[in-house]
């Protein structure tokens, strides 16, 4: 093994198709290219991601991407080192499609080839970033996920509480739909909320009254669902303000949950370097500013990746898988792909395992 990698990160868990080249030298690492083909098009008509839609569309722009990325960074295939793939856990047509196309790539260059935790890829994109020493604590917020993790090494992560249902971005998605509001519903939802009022309506706080740094989303849906009918049944219909205002409601309810959270999940641990969030969702403005203020209250730096690294993407992947093949681990053409592939493996499953194995 030299000191000077080249590895080519794939990513394809959900409805975005990526790749991206980082190089390694030393300690450092630049990012030679991230390419990121969306799918947003092609499941706008049915409200959500269609998961054979999605499958489909990886399989068929993997190759493109690659071969994008590998131009964009200005380098032969030949010169990479090693292939880093999300391996799981998400939707299981769309990681067999990239950990295939990982295997045959692999293969034909004769080098090495490394599986990633989808959830590792977000865990550890501060230390690409911003070079953040473990320990640290994570806020993985996303439309799939959403935990509080300390992560004390590349593969050494301890999760101190997360979702008992929705996720964040599930929530923004359908909240979103209820609203009659376009996908994704992040963007849409925090656009509407810039000009509503967040007091105008009394909206749940889930969980606030329970110990602990577990959250629950689906309640807050439920309560925006019956306050946009109770606005239809007084008023026959509803305005463009009354949308806003249902909008600001949620958000505020969000970033209340996950600020008072964050508080817990700080206390008495004097050893962090820092708090990063990552994930979709931690593109959400005033949620990132109300965390920062968070970290800032327990004198820690806050870590927030650029946007375009919060979302999914394949810059994260090569790095997680570069930090798992500096530490030795690489995996054969058996990898396989796996819908559920949780980070902590030694903690209860939060929504409980099924029979594959636990969800998160």
């Amino acid at each position: 093994m030299t000191d000077r990698l080249t590895i080519l990160g794939l990513e394809s868990s959900c409805d975005d198709t990526a790749a991206a080249v980082l190089r390694a030298e030393g300690n450092g690492a630049e990012l030679l290219s991230s390419v990121v083909s969306g799918q947003t098009d092609l499941h706008a008509a049915y409200g959500g991601v269609v998961p054979e839609i999605a499958a489909r569309a990886h399989a068929e722009r993997l190759d493109l991407m690659v071969e994008q990325a590998v131009a964009q960074a200005g380098i032969y295939l030949s010169e990479v080192d090693a292939i880093a793939v999300t391996a799981g856990p998400g939707l299981i047509g769309g990681v067999l499609s990239g950990v295939m196309c990982a295997k045959g790539l692999a293969m034909g260059l004769g080098v090495p080839l490394v599986g990633v935790n989808h959830l590792a890829g977000h865990a550890l994109t501060p230390r690409l970033t911003d070079g953040v020493a473990f320990p640290y604590l994570m806020l993985l917020v996303s439309g799939g996920h959403c935990q509080f993790l300390r992560v004390d090494g590349p593969d050494a992560f301890t999760r101190l509480g997360g979702t008992i249902d929705d996720a964040p971005g599930e929530a923004f998605d359908k909240v979103a739909k209820l609203l009659g509001l376009p996908q994704p519903g992040g963007p849409s939802v925090e656009q509407a909320a810039a000009q509503g009022n967040p007091l105008r309506f009394a909206l749940p706080r889930p969980l606030l009254d329970r110990q602990g740094c577990d959250m629950s989303f689906s309640g807050l849906k439920t309560a925006v669902l019956r306050a946009r009918d109770a606005v239809v049944a007084e008023q026959g219909g509803m305005r463009e303000q009354d949308r806003a205002d249902l909008c600001a409601a949620f958000q505020a309810a969000v970033r209340d949950v996950l600020s008072e959270k964050s508080r817990r999940a700080l206390a008495g641990q004097p050893d962090l370097t820092g708090f990063a969030v990552a994930g979709g969702v931690a593109a959400n403005q005033p949620l990132r500013t109300a965390l920062e203020k968070v970290a800032a209250s327990h004198d820690l730096p806050f870590i927030a990746p650029p946007l375009r690294l919060c979302t999914d993407n394949a810059a994260m992947i090569a790095w997680a898988g570069l930090e798992a093949f500096r530490a030795g681990r690489s995996d054969g053409m058996d990898l396989a792909a796996r819908p559920r592939w949780p980070l902590d493996r030694t903690s209860p499953a939060l929504i409980g395992s099924g029979k594959k194995g636990a969800k998160a």
